[in-house]
C-alpha cells in the first residue's frame, strides 16, 4: 500500500493534510534533512571567514553553490541522503557524506577543504541547531500568525458585539447580566497576554561537541575563542547558544515554549466550550452551507462541529505538549538517545494546533447573533437586578436590604418587572430612590464600559 491521503496512518498527514502542509517544510523528514544541510554548510562557511589556516585558500566564491545546496534542496537529494543512510546508519554522517560529494564537484581542487564539513562536531550540534530553528521559523512563518488571526477574529466580534446585553450564567444560573463584547474582550485579553509571554521564551540551541566543551575545536585551534564563535553563528541564523550544556541542549526553553503554547490552547479550549455553549442556548446560531449535512439522521440539526474539532485538536496538541516538557528536560548525564525520537514528533501537536484554529475561525465565521433569544432571556429573568436594588438600598441605609430581597425572590412566583415595581412601590424610601430603582433593568444592569 502506497503512503497518500488515504493510507497515512497520522490524520495530519491524511485527513487533514491540506491543513497542515504548510508545516511539512518544517518538520517533515524533507525538512529536518533540509535544515540539516543548512547548519552544516553555514557552519562551514563561518569556519572559512575565521578564516582557520587551513580555509585561507577556499574561493569564496563558491559561498552560493554551497548554499544552494539547502535553498534549491530537492527530493531527490533528500533521497541520496537516506540511501547513504542505509550504509551509513547514521543520518547526520549521511548528511556530511552528501556535502562532501557536491562540494568535489565544484571546480577546482575542493579535497584539501572537504574534511572541515563537519569538523569536530557531534550530531547534536546538527540536530540541536536545525530543529530549535526549524521550531522558530515555523512559529515566526505558520504557528504564530494562525493564533494572532483568532484574536484578531475576537477582537473584532467584541468591538461589533460592544453594546449587546446579556444574560451572564455563574454556576449555570441566571447571574448579573453583562455584555457579550466583554465577555469576547476576556478572551483577547488572556490570548493577547499569554502570547506576550510566550514572545520572551528564546529559541535556544547547542553547539560544543561531544560533551559541550569544545574538546576537538580547542585540541586543533587553542587560539579562537569557540564559544564566541558559535554564539555568533547561531544568532546569525536566528536563535540563541546555551553556553552551559552537555551532549544535547537541555531543552529548558523549549519545555517552557510547549507549556506556553498549552496555556494558550487551554483558554481556547475554554473559549470552544463557551461558544458552544452560547449556541446550545441560542444565543447564536450558524451560517448554513448548501449541500452540508448536520446529523445523518435528524434533518434539522447543525451541529457546532468547528467548535468541537478545535477542542478536540486543542486537545491532542496539549497531551503531547505536556509530555514533551516534562519529558525532553531529562537525560542521562551527558545524554542518552530518547531526546531524538521524541523531537522527530514536535510537528505533529503543531499541527493539531493548526488544524484547530483553522476550525476555530470556520467556526467563528459562521456565527450569526440571535438578538431576539438574548432579549428574551433577560425579559426572563427580571429577577437579576435583586442585587442591583439591594446594593442601592445598602447605600441608602435601609435595614436588611439583602434579605428583603431573598424574601421576595425566593418566596414569589415569577418575578417580572411589575413585581419589582410594586415592591419598590411598598419600600419606606424617598420618591426620588423609587425612581431611581425602577430605571434598573436586566437590560442596562451591565456594569461599566470599560473595566
Amino acid at each position: 500500500m502506497e503512503l497518500n491521503l488515504l493510507t497515512a496512518i497520522s490524520p495530519v498527514d491524511g485527513r487533514y493534510r491540506k491543513q497542515t502542509a504548510a508545516l511539512a517544510p518544517y518538520f517533515s523528514e524533507f525538512g529536518l534533512i533540509q535544515y540539516r544541510v543548512r547548519v552544516e554548510i553555514e557552519y562551514f562557511i563561518a569556519l572559512c571567514e575565521i578564516p582557520l589556516a587551513p580555509l585561507k585558500g577556499f574561493p569564496k566564491e563558491h559561498y552560493a553553490a554551497l548554499r544552494s545546496m539547502y535553498t534549491n534542496f530537492t527530493e531527490a537529494d533528500a533521497t541520496w541522503i537516506k540511501d547513504t543512510e542505509k550504509v551509513t546508519n547514521h543520518d547526520v554522517k549521511a548528511v556530511e557524506y552528501f556535502i562532501k560529494d557536491r562540494m568535489l564537484a565544484l571546480p577546482g581542487d575542493m579535497s584539501p577543504f572537504v574534511e572541515f564539513i563537519h569538523f569536530g562536531l557531534t550530531s547534536q550540534d546538527i540536530n540541536n541547531t536545525a530543529i530549535p530553528l526549524s521550531i522558530a521559523e515555523a512559529h515566526r512563518e505558520v504557528i504564530l500568525p494562525a493564533y494572532q488571526a483568532v484574536v484578531a477574529t475576537l477582537d473584532a466580534y467584541a468591538t461589533e458585539w460592544k453594546e449587546i446585553p446579556l444574560l451572564a450564567h455563574t454556576h449555570g444560573q441566571p447571574a448579573s447580566p453583562t455584555r457579550l463584547g466583554k465577555e469576547i474582550k476576556v478572551f483577547v485579553e488572556r490570548l493577547n497576554r499569554q502570547l506576550d509571554l510566550l514572545a520572551q521564551v528564546p529559541f535556544t540551541g547547542k553547539f560544543g561537541g561531544a560533551t559541550g566543551n569544545f574538546n576537538a575545536h580547542q585540541v586543533s585551534f587553542p587560539e579562537i575563542n569557540w564559544p564566541q564563535f558559535a554564539a555568533k553563528l547561531h544568532a546569525d541564523l536566528g536563535i540563541k547558544r546555551s553556553q552551559y550544556t552537555t551532549q544535547i541542549e537541555h531543552y529548558d526553553n523549549l519545555a517552557a515554549y510547549f507549556d506556553g503554547l498549552k496555556r494558550l490552547d487551554t483558554i481556547l479550549i475554554d473559549l470552544s466550550r463557551d461558544i458552544w455553549q452560547y449556541i446550545s442556548m441560542g444565543y447564536f446560531k450558524q451560517k448554513i452551507k448548501a449541500g452540508e449535512i448536520g446529523s445523518s439522521a435528524m434533518p434539522h440539526k447543525v451541529n457546532p462541529i468547528d467548535f468541537e474539532n478545535a477542542e478536540g485538536n486543542l486537545a491532542m496538541a496539549n497531551a503531547f505538549f505536556e509530555f514533551f516538557s516534562a519529558k525532553l528536560p531529562i537525560s542521562r548525564l551527558q545524554r542518552d538517545l530518547t531526546d531524538s525520537t521524541v523531537l522527530r514528533n514536535v510537528g505533529t501537536p503543531l499541527a493539531h494546533v493548526v488544524i484547530s484554529l483553522n476550525s476555530l475561525q470556520r467556526g467563528l465565521g459562521k456565527l450569526e447573533l440571535n438578538n431576539s433569544k438574548i432579549q428574551q432571556d433577560l425579559e426572563d429573568n427580571w429577577v437579576v437586578i435583586a442585587e442591583a436594588i439591594q446594593t442601592v438600598l445598602r447605600r441608602e441605609a435601609f435595614p436588611k436590604p439583602y434579605e428583603a430581597l431573598k424574601d421576595l425572590t425566593r418566596h414569589h412566583g415569577k418575578i417580572d418587572q411589575a413585581v419589582f415595581h410594586a415592591f419598590i412601590d411598598g419600600l419606606a424610601v424617598s420618591d426620588a430612590i423609587k425612581a431611581e430603582l425602577k430605571l434598573i433593568s436586566p437590560f442596562n444592569f451591565v456594569g461599566r464600559d470599560e473595566n
